[in-house]
């Protein structure tokens, strides 16, 4: 910053300077430039910015002249992991930096940024806190029997031990809501042959993604279409039309298409609404994760033929009653996602707090205060993997403080 932009600007004070190089004395740019001295910067170092003009001649000039006095560009995630390093961020804000980069719709960018402010890590740190004291408590019975500690404290310990296993696993009951968000809420189109799957496919994408056809099983293989609907991230699967089939790729198609079905998160069952019995099919999946659109009411005419409850009339063709059904299916998956509670959002989260839950319940039904205390360790550096802070100096200062031993 001296060489470059001629001296320090105040801390934390957008400053106009004038960039130079310093061995010719030219002038790069005329831009802004700001100073954050550690530790009260991003990663907790030392931190320049400056604020250049965006021409590629502009930051080809500076980036060479910060290379000749020693810098380097630098690598995937180094500032995030800086930051990690110093305590500045705990790996599950860290995480969420990532997320937050790479989010496509606002109900991923909405769940980036409250893990980001911290409100999934302050849970588990709040059970690591809990989990140490218990722990802590532990040690001190079995290494200290001579002090004056309260009889009843192991009976507590394994009560408070329950509690907490409960409340791990009641978290880890949430249907994976919080990874499907991350990664895409998957929805099936199923239904008969011909009945305008693949044309509503397309009509949700806004885009030819499928090849559509009149001639029957047109569709073999399941296409994937990543959709932001209303907000929401949402994988749209079109399959191949269910009938018996003698044809050995159709049966593989229809395979498939089943088991995606089976799998989804919601369903639209789409049929031609000339043919009413083949709505009959949707019953083959529950009714509260599934759709029943009539496709084709454009070709009723004035024919009076009644719909089932509940299911929507639209033609694929023209768009009529699409608007209502997106907004259906938004509804439906904006009651299920749209919490304030902090959602699991990863694999490696959900590992290490099911690998604690089995530890703590291990513990609470362990026959010696010796096993019970190995089974806690276990499940507090469990907890202590997803945030990324396990200190045994911790459980120390916890036990010291706590019982004053050593008097």
């Amino acid at each position: 910053m001296r060489a470059i932009a001629g001296g320090l600007p105040a801390p934390r004070v957008a400053t106009h300077a004038r960039l130079r190089d310093p061995a010719t004395d030219e002038t790069l740019d005329d831009s802004l430039v700001l100073w954050f001295p550690a530790p009260h910067s991003v990663t907790g170092e030392d931190v320049a910015e400056l604020q250049a003009h965006g021409g590629r001649a502009v930051l080809t000039s500076v980036l060479a002249v910060l290379g000749r006095l020693g810098l380097r560009l630098a690598e995937p995630g180094e500032f995030t992991r800086r930051a990690f390093l110093n305590n500045k961020l705990d790996l599950v804000q860290a995480e969420a930096i990532g997320d937050l980069t790479a989010a496509d719709t606002e109900a991923q960018r909405r769940q980036a940024l409250r893990q980001l402010e911290g409100a999934l890590g302050e849970l588990y740190r709040g059970w690591s806190a809990r989990l140490l004291r218990l722990l802590a408590h532990l040690e001190a019975v079995i290494d200290f029997p001579d002090e004056d500690l309260p009889p009843e404290l192991e009976a507590q310990i394994v009560a408070e031990t329950v509690a907490l296993c409960g409340e791990i696993q009641h978290h880890l009951t949430d249907g994976h809501r919080g990874e499907r968000l991350r990664d895409g809420i998957a929805l099936a189109i199923v239904g008969p042959p011909n009945a305008g799957k693949s044309t509503l496919l397309n009509q949700l994408a806004r885009r030819e993604a499928a090849i559509t056809s009149p001639i029957a099983g047109t569709t073999r293989d399941v296409i994937e279409v990543a959709v932001d609907l209303a907000g929401y991230p949402v994988v749209f699967a079109d399959t191949a039309g269910l009938r018996d089939s003698a044809d050995v790729i159709e049966q593989e198609g229809l395979r498939r298409a089943r088991a995606r079905a089976d799998t989804a998160d919601l369903r639209l069952f789409v049929y031609d609404a000339t043919e009413p019995a083949d709505a009959a099919g949707a019953a083959a999946w529950s009714a509260t994760t599934t759709f029943l659109v009539a496709n084709k009411c454009d070709l009723l005419g004035h024919r009076q033929t009644p719909l089932p409850t509940g299911a929507f009339a639209i033609s694929a063709t023209s768009g009529e009653g699409i608007a209502a059904l997106t907004s259906a299916i938004a509804a439906r998956i904006g009651a299920d996602y749209d919490g304030t509670a902090p959602l699991l959002t990863r694999a490696r989260h959900r590992a290490a707090l099911e690998a604690a839950a089995a530890a703590l319940h291990r513990s609470a039904n362990a026959p010696l205060p010796e096993l019970r205390a190995e089974d806690l360790r276990l499940a507090w550096r469990s907890l202590g993997q997803i945030t990324g802070k396990v200190d045994v100096e911790d459980l120390l200062d916890v036990i010291f403080a706590d019982f004053c031993l050593g008097k």
